[in-house]
């Protein structure tokens, strides 16, 4: 209780910072770059993140990453005080908190399997994605206030403090956490990340829900980088319209992680994978379709943008919480690092595709394109051992450390 506590804090905290950058009048240039600033670190310290973590205590790692992001955070509010902000230390800082992002990501994706049994890694999950999800859905709207109300410099402050608590909930867990197997000879830096890769495309079970997640997370992002045109200059949507998709679609994402647990006691944790996969795609069916119904245009969208989300954390938190059960302690952090690192490679490269094909195709055309691969994505769980897997088995008996040839 006391971590999801932690991690519900942060969660909401973190929606108020990119709304600063408004306050400064960013361009929409300067806001791609500030986007890229806090998701590039993934690719740049993603695979070192997780060979680090698999050596060291891993909530200790957590609450200083926390005090860091802390202390990076309230340089904001400083400079704004003496009237020297930019936008540049906006860049800077938001790198570096991506940075500590990465390895406290990676941290307590790791640390959860010791936190709170592997037996339990559904239910937990599904708790902190659902925790997630809600601050989606209220973050943006209480950043606003916060802004409005305070000012970007105090909200951003508030962010900061929001990290010092979640820093103070994770130092009160009284959970003993093992110390780290200083008798194993750990391989030196690339060999250890070669060893992360090969098991994670090594076993059928890893291989297909990585690559699942990676090609719906790259036509995602190709999906994306048109949605909002397309809502706007095609569909003809207000602004105000346009909120209420993406608010609804994170309650669809609420109701998903709540029901993701008992979708899989119900029907097996490998077909609530690919259930999820399968109707992730089908269910973005109504958005290029709503251009032909223009009566009915919103509602398509708005049923589209909840039922995709939902479909997506049923898989999401499924996925997650059978790749921490079956992958041994050794090896969880550099595991997750990978999952991370090529899951989250796909955002820029999909943001890309789907930027030159709406020139060249049309928003209609790149959406389309972008549910075909929703629905491709399945097949990699769908023709794999997934389709059969009723229960989260157990971890993987590795006898010697698996390299990728």
């Amino acid at each position: 209780m006391r971590f999801w506590a932690g991690d519900g804090v942060s969660e909401i905290g973190s929606q108020i910072t990119l709304l600063a950058a408004l306050s400064l009048h960013a361009s929409a240039a300067q806001m791609g770059f500030l986007t890229a600033a806090g998701t590039a670190p993934n690719l740049i310290f993603g695979l070192v993140a997780g060979v680090w973590i698999d050596r060291v205590r891993r909530r200790r790692l957590m609450i200083a990453a926390d005090f860091a992001r802390m202390l990076f955070l309230l340089s904001i509010p400083a400079v704004w005080f003496f009237g020297h902000m930019r936008i540049e230390l906006l860049y800077a800082v938001t790198f570096v908190n991506g940075a500590l992002k990465v390895f406290f990501d990676v941290a307590y994706m790791s640390y959860l399997p010791e936190l709170i049994g592997r037996e339990n890694l559904l239910e937990g999950n599904s708790k902190l994605q659902s925790s997630a999800s809600f601050a989606q859905v209220v973050g943006p709207g209480m950043a606003g206030v916060l802004v409005g109300v305070f000012g970007a410099a105090y909200a951003v402050l508030l962010d900061a403090f929001s990290f010092l608590a979640s820093a103070l909930f994770l130092r009160r867990i009284r959970t003993p956490e093992a110390e780290p197997d200083r008798t194993v000879e750990h391989p030196a830096l690339l060999p250890a990340i070669r060893q992360g890769f090969g098991l994670a495309v090594g076993n059928a079970m890893l291989r297909a829900m990585l690559l699942s997640s990676a090609m719906t997370s790259l036509f995602g992002y190709v999906f994306m980088a048109v949605y909002v045109l397309y809502m706007v200059n095609v569909l003809g949507l207000s602004s105000t319209a346009v909120g209420l998709v993406f608010a609804l679609g994170g309650v669809g994402a609420l109701i998903g992680a709540m029901i993701a647990a008992p979708i899989a006691r119900r029907i097996g944790v490998g077909p609530a994978i690919i259930v999820g996969r399968v109707l992730f795609g089908l269910c973005g069916a109504p958005v290029p379709l709503a251009v032909l119904f223009p009566s009915v245009a919103l509602p398509m969208v708005l049923a589209a943008e909840f039922s995709q989300w939902l479909a997506l954390l049923i898989a999401d938190v499924n996925s997650m919480s059978l790749r921490q059960a079956i992958t041994p302690d050794r090896y969880l952090g550099r595991i997750n690092a990978t999952s991370k690192f090529v899951v989250g490679g796909g955002i820029p490269i999909g943001s890309l595709i789907g930027g030159a094909l709406g020139e060249v195709i049309g928003l209609k055309a790149t959406l389309v394109v972008g549910i075909v691969g929703f629905v491709l994505a399945a097949l990699w769980v769908y023709f794999s051992p997934l389709r059969h897997l009723q229960y989260q088995p157990e971890p993987l008996q590795l006898e010697e450390p698996v390299a990728a040839d």
